[in-house]
């Protein structure tokens, strides 16, 4: 078998196509994968279908060893957690990662101008998406939105540098047996279903995206999702117009020991730093968030709440006394 340095050590299967490689399948015993974006020279162009499946029937095509200097471990695809997609993919094929029970993140770069059918069938950890851009369409992200129903967090990276983070929340579809109408009802239950969908022609509107916040509180919701939600719009505001952003900033105000709290379990003393002066917490908020800086051990996050509780406390509360 021909082998070859990679990233990854894994074994891959290929095959030419007109516009460079099709990866039909991979093999790895590997948690993190990256796919390289040539052999033998040629781009590789296609990811084939069931490529990432683990029950695949035979491959298709020539093998390709690729080592990074590691073992080689028992292949078990059932076992990958991230997949990032060489900028050079075109297509990816039906069942690509059919039986992936443990990937979470996928990164991939536009334009991918066709997704198979089922492509993350039975995939039920993925949730997190990186797509990264060469104009401002995203298009790949309203397949990952139509396919999965769950709750999604994606960060979408921008040719001029601009970030956006987003959470696409969860709903549910079901179809309900209506006996005496002989027929059955479809329901939708939570409010992710038009979030799922704020696309234009497969591009993706923030502007839209925006005006579904008040529709998402005036529903039953999970209301860290929609902190979380407000939290990385404001963090990552791309064309976040001044309305949107105050209601944004509104809702976390109205959580500020909640949001304090998760700040302080993500360990994020830039956002903490950022939240800090903008949410107007009380001295027993702030009080309550250093208790857990303390019990927590984080040394930075307690210095900056015990500052911002410093300056909420009267002069009066400041005297000296000298004998």
């Amino acid at each position: 078998m021909e082998t070859a340095a990679g990233q990854n050590d894994l074994t891959l299967w290929w095959q030419a196509v007109p516009d460079g490689v099709e990866v039909t399948r991979v093999e790895t015993g590997d948690r993190n994968v990256i796919l390289p974006e040539t052999v033998r020279g040629f781009p590789v162009t296609v990811l084939g279908h069931h490529a990432f499946s683990p029950d695949q029937p035979a491959p298709e095509g020539t093998p390709l060893r690729l080592a990074c200097g590691g073992g080689t471990p028992e292949s078990d695809t059932r076992r990958i957690e991230t997949v990032t997609l060489p900028p050079t993919v075109r297509r990816v094929g039906d069942y690509a990662f059919l039986g992936c029970a443990a990937l979470r993140e996928l990164r991939v770069t536009e334009p991918v101008d066709s997704w198979g059918g089922s492509v993350f069938m039975n995939c039920r950890s993925l949730r997190r998406f990186f797509v990264r851009v060469r104009d401002s369409r995203a298009e790949s992200l309203s397949f990952f939105a139509d396919e999965l129903p769950v709750e999604l967090d994606v960060a979408v990276e921008y040719p001029d540098g601009g970030t956006a983070r987003l959470i696409f929340p969860e709903y549910r579809e079901s179809y309900e047996e209506n006996s005496p109408a002989h027929h059955f009802d479809f329901h939708l239950y939570g409010p992710g279903y038009p979030y799922h969908h704020v696309f234009r022609e497969r591009a993706l509107s923030l502007a839209a995206y925006d005006a579904l916040f008040p529709g998402l509180l005036a529903t039953e919701h999970d209301p860290d999702c929609a902190m979380r939600l407000a939290w990385y719009r404001l963090r990552a505001p791309r064309e976040l117009t001044e309305e949107a952003a105050a209601r944004y900033l509104q809702y976390l105000k109205s959580r500020t020991g909640d949001v304090l709290g998760w700040l302080l379990e993500e360990r994020d003393s830039r956002g903490l730093s950022w939240f800090l002066p903008r949410c107007g917490a009380d001295g027993k908020t702030l009080g309550g968030a250093a208790e857990t800086a303390r019990r927590l051990g984080l040394a930075e996050p307690l210095v900056l709440l015990l500052e911002q509780r410093r300056g909420q406390i009267p002069d009066g509360l400041n005297k000296s006394f000298d004998l």
